[in-house]
């Protein structure tokens, strides 16, 4: 059988039974048919050496690339050899590239502090216009429950659940999550809650939908020139990763960061890691049990 017709009939599985999304299925189309154009011979009949020299190409490449056109073929002969079409996978003997996901951008305290100051300023007073009231509530959602952009904006006003001690989020994957509310978020919700359109099911309206992604960035970007703050540096994912370090800052738990950011892996969340060295000995002179001992002095900001 044909390398096109073996490719064909490995993307109709997994669309069929993995659900692969199009971006999925054509990324792979791609990364497949380029190596049958580099190896000059059937791909379902190459072996790990071809495979090797293949993927020695693939260096100039970033590293998360060359992994994804690893990834493909180690998926499309996991699938001959289910079919029957060959008797090994080859693309099991290459090692996969090493890959760093680079750090977050975060914003510092001090920066949160001034974007809510500035925000703060233009919902105050008796009659703030609703625009402020409802960058308030958007501030207040991005940094004070980690919501992603896409989440935020497209939040249903049924999302406000019970005493609206929870938000009901529904995130990647169709996948619904209670996200917690703090106590300013609730009181935010309070003000802007009578402001809002009769008849929209959305709790962030904007004509017959609701807010997009691409209006809430700018409208962060434009609060924070009013604050002094490079607009260059803000954007919601940028506060995303702000609430994410700074919790895990005031020592939440991993476990909890991971539920409440909605990661699928908590290999993902691990990248939040990233305090300092005086946080870390700061945690062991004051949470590790040998602190608590009698006559055991952990402290060695003396030494």
């Amino acid at each position: 059988m044909s390398d096109g017709a073996l490719i064909g009939r490995f993307l109709e599985m997994m669309a069929a039974e993995r659900g692969a999304s199009r971006n999925t299925l054509a990324a792979y189309r791609r990364d497949l048919e380029q190596a049958v154009e580099w190896i000059k011979g059937p791909l379902g009949d190459a072996d790990a050496s071809t495979l090797r020299k293949l993927m020695a190409d693939y260096q100039p490449l970033a590293a998360s690339s060359a992994a994804r056109k690893l990834s493909a073929l180690r998926q499309f002969y996991a699938f001959l050899l289910d079919e029957g079409e060959r008797a090994d996978n080859p693309a099991l003997d290459i090692a996969r590239p090493a890959t760093r996901r680079p750090l977050p951008r975060i914003l510092t305290h001090a920066d949160v502090e001034r974007l809510f100051e500035q925000a703060g300023e233009e919902a105050a007073g008796e009659a703030p216009s609703a625009n402020a009231v409802r960058m308030l509530l958007l501030l207040e959602l991005l940094y004070g429950s980690g919501l992603r952009a896409s989440e935020l904006v497209s939040l249903p006003r049924r999302a406000v659940a019970g005493e609206r001690e929870y938000l009901i989020v529904r995130g990647k994957g169709d996948k619904e999550r209670l996200v917690p509310l703090s106590q300013r978020a609730r009181a935010a919700f309070d003000r802007w809650l009578p402001l809002l359109v009769d008849g929209s099911p959305w709790l962030f309206p904007s004509g017959k939908a609701h807010i997009s992604r691409v209006r809430l960035f700018q409208m962060l970007r434009e609060l924070a020139a009013r604050a002094g703050i490079d607009p260059t540096a803000i954007s919601p994912h940028v506060l995303r990763h702000a609430f994410a370090t700074h919790l895990l800052e005031g020592g939440a738990d991993l476990r909890a960061l991971q539920l409440m950011l909605g990661h699928a892996d908590i290999a993902t969340t691990e990248i939040y890691t990233h305090v300092d060295s005086r946080r870390l000995v700061e945690l062991v002179n004051k949470r590790h049990p040998l602190a608590r001992m009698d006559g055991v002095d952990l402290d060695t900001s003396s030494s």
